[in-house]
């Protein structure tokens, strides 16, 4: 049973194999009738069913890559020989098919040892010897193509035999041993075409007639023939007869209007011919079918010259600058192309520069005047290549961008006043720019900040704790200011503006110091480091009245006017009574003359209070005094009695405050003394409120008040007034006390009998903005 279903298997196996062999046979059957038809894609695709059914049969792929060959698809009929090899690998005749096809692909070498196996498996088949004469020919090996073409003609010595060898000695320059193979290989056979021509063209320069009748026989035998029409056109051109070589390239395009070669023939034809116009119209048909040879570009570009359309030949002529990118043969024509481009491109305009940096005024060039050296940049614009580019007489490199020329370089400028540019193109047309060098300053900026205070040795004092800090300030400069950076911050100002004022907002939230740099317009620039100092932040944000100085004044011990114990005991009753209030410095002065006084108040007070950045400060005058001609003056121990000129004039004590007004908050001026003068204060507010501790604005409020005891007399050892002032200070329950509750409890105490009370005003002449002076306590 097991036997019976093994043979069935196998018979079923072969009655299929049969079948499908059956059926490829009948493909292969109607593919070799549409051959016969000469209907080759048919034919294509009936061999092509034959492979499908019958893979495996070698001769399917050979008749099929025989086809191909006739339709020029010779890669693929390439694919078909090797095919038929992997099935019938000792087939000769795939072998030289393969051979002569792979020589038609360009692989010549490839060609020779594919036919040298064949020659190998059939030494004496008179088709290899042929074949490899034509590859020889390829390779321009002529001695072994003659020494294979004699074993080619001892196999059997047919016409094309005797064409090839003519074909090796034309070759070979020997044109007399040429011709007579032609005529040989024409003996034999004289219809055949390819000696025929080749002897036309041998004979076209010696014998125009002759060549003339060859080419007459080839197209008697047959009139489609395109190369014989030609052949002969090139007969004609060379009998100056170019109506008939333009009539007879003009037949192979009706035979085949497919074929760019004709095109390009009939457009040299035209151009030889003058007739330009028609050239071009053939060179333009000849691009349009093949676009990748340089030859047609030249031609219709010269065309082109002819008819005076010269950017057109301009266009044909760069487009072979391209090809030579990719395609050997346009090399050929490069050199040409290269040398009409620059005739065409001739121009007479001379190049045009123009300096980027440092940008020139009036032909003149600033530098900064310890400079040796500069560096200058800008770019060159001309319709031609520049050919040099020279900057004092130095060459210098330039950068071709996109037809513009960019430069750069460092030039030394050593001792001289001048630099010259020149710039020269192809076509000897010269620009040349002269400019002044004039040296600047080099002096670096000075740089002064206003606000917030900022001591000599760049420390700036922040008075709250707020993120953002207003920098404010002044730059000075022989020069305009090219940039003002803060930290990282660009500060505002007039760039226009020689000395400029500037302004930026710093946020110094999470900093301890900044950076500052100024630059001028000729590159001196001044980098200043500044340290924040947060010491009048810390006390603000406890004490409204920030941080807070008292000045006391103790003049006793005179030379001409009696000597005083009260003072001394005075300062002291007030410096138990600020004991408990929230003052961050004591200053006590004993006996100053009167020039101790003027330059304590201009010089020395003011410095102290600007670099402490103290802001509420109460002066404390005890002592003598005089009120002379609605005049106060303190007394100086050194003063004279009765020279008026020796006394401390109130005034200058109020010139000196105003000399550091903007950096205190508040001003207290207290003098136990006679009365200051009506110039030094104004009249008491009318009206006032005691301000309380909650009321901040106050607090926060610019004032600039004085109080001072009743009286036009000298001093008393026995001043109830500084009594009065210190116990209501030391008596004072609240948080603060304000300098009116004092004044008011002062007044009624010390008021005279006669009607004289102490004074309590405004300064004159300092600014006050209706804020008040209180004493914190701790």
């Amino acid at each position: 049973m097991t036997k019976r279903k093994f043979f069935l298997v196998i018979m079923i196996a072969l009655i299929t194999l049969c079948t499908f062999g059956q059926n490829a046979k009948k493909y292969y059957k109607a593919g070799t009738e549409f051959v016969e038809n000469l209907k080759y894609e048919d034919a294509i695709v009936e061999f092509t069913g034959a492979i499908g059914l019958d893979p495996r049969n070698p001769d399917y792929y050979y008749t099929r890559g025989q086809v191909y060959e006739k339709l020029s698809k010779l890669s693929e009929a390439k694919a078909d020989y090797e095919k038929t090899l992997v099935f019938s690998p000792k087939d000769v005749d795939a072998l030289i098919s393969l051979g002569l096809v792979t020589n038609r692909l360009g692989d010549h070498k490839g060609s020779l040892s594919t036919l040298n196996r064949a020659l190998e498996l059939e030494v004496r088949n008179p088709k290899i010897q042929p074949a490899r004469v034509i590859t020889l020919i390829d390779l321009g090996m002529y001695d072994q193509a003659l020494s294979a073409s004699d074993s080619a003609i001892i196999l059997k010595d047919t016409p094309m035999d005797f064409y090839w060898r003519g074909v090796i000695y034309k070759n070979l320059h020997n044109e007399p041993l040429a011709k007579k193979e032609f005529e040989k290989a024409i003996s034999k056979d004289k219809k055949l075409a390819e000696p025929r021509l080749e002897l036309a063209s041998l004979l076209m320069t010696s014998d125009r007639q002759e060549a003339m009748k060859q080419c007459n026989e080839v197209l008697k035998y047959n009139d489609r023939n395109t190369d014989a029409y030609l052949v002969r056109s090139k007969v004609y051109m060379k009998n100056l007869d170019y109506p008939n070589a333009i009539n007879d390239i003009s037949k192979c395009i009706l035979i085949d209007p497919s074929n760019p070669e004709f095109y390009l023939a009939r457009g040299d034809c035209y151009q030889e011919f003058n007739q330009h116009t028609n050239a071009i119209n053939d060179y333009s048909k000849y691009i349009s079918l093949n676009d990748k040879n340089p030859k047609a570009y030249y031609a219709r570009a010269k065309s082109y010259e002819e008819i005076v359309s010269y950017e057109k030949a301009i266009e044909d002529y760069a487009k072979i600058t391209v090809l030579t990118k990719y395609d050997p043969l346009a090399k050929e024509y490069l050199d040409g192309a290269n040398v009409r481009l620059y005739e065409l491109n001739r121009e007479k305009v001379a190049p045009e520069i123009s300096i980027y940096s440092p940008a020139p005024v009036n032909n003149t060039i600033e530098i900064r005047g310890d400079n040796t050296s500069m560096t200058i940049s800008g770019r060159i614009k001309d319709k031609s290549k520049i050919k040099a580019f020279l900057i004092n007489n130095k060459e210098i490199s330039i950068a071709d961008r996109n037809g513009e020329y960019e430069f750069s370089t460092n030039v030394d400028i050593t001792g001289i006043d001048k630099i010259s540019l020149m710039a020269r193109d192809d076509y000897n047309n010269e620009k040349v720019l002269d400019y002044s060098i004039m040296r600047t300053e080099i002096t670096p900026p000075k740089i002064k900040i206003i606000a917030p205070y900022t001591s000599e040795t760049s420390q700036v004092f922040l008075d709250s704790s707020v993120p953002n800090v207003a920098i404010q300030g002044k730059i000075e400069d022989a020069s305009k200011i090219k940039s003002i950076i803060i930290g990282n911050v660009t500060a505002s100002y007039n760039p226009n503006e020689l000395n400029p004022t500037f302004t930026a907002v710093l946020d110094v939230s999470n900093i301890n110091k900044f950076t500052m740099v100024v630059e001028d317009i000729y590159g001196n620039r001044q980098e200043n480091e500044y340290v924040l100092n947060r010491e009048g932040a810390g006390i603000a944000s406890t004490n409204p009245m920030g941080k807070t100085w008292v000045l006391f004044i103790e003049n006793s011990s005179y030379e001409t006017f009696g000597a005083l114990d009260g003072p001394s005991k005075d300062i002291n009753i007030m410096r138990r009574a600020l004991a408990n209030y929230d003052i961050n410095n004591i200053i006590y002065k004993k006996d100053m003359t009167k020039k101790e006084m003027e330059l304590y108040f201009n010089i020395e007070l003011r410095d102290l209070v600007r670099t402490n950045q103290v802001k509420s400060l109460m002066i404390w005058y005890a002592g003598h005094g005089k009120y002379i001609n609605d005049v106060g003056y303190w007394i100086p121990v050194d003063a004279k009695r009765d020279e008026e000129f020796t006394y401390f004039n109130i005034n200058f004590l109020k010139a000196g405050l105003m000399g550091y007004e903007n950096d205190i908050v508040h001003t207290l001026v207290i003098s136990d003394a006679c009365e200051s003068g009506p110039g030094f204060y104004s009249a008491m507010r009318a009206g006032y409120d005691e301000p309380t501790c909650d009321n901040t604005k106050v607090a926060l409020l610019k004032s600039a008040q004085v109080f001072s005891s009743a009286g036009y007399n000298l001093a008393s050892d026995n001043s109830k007034f500084a009594a009065t002032f210190a116990s209501t200070l030391l008596s004072n329950r609240n948080a603060c006390i304000p300098i009116q509750t004092i004044v008011k409890t002062v007044t009624e105490a010390v008021v005279t009998e006669s009607g004289q009370k102490p004074k309590f005003g405004t300064i004159q002449g300092l600014n006050d903005m209706t804020g008040t002076f209180f004493f914190i306590v701790k």
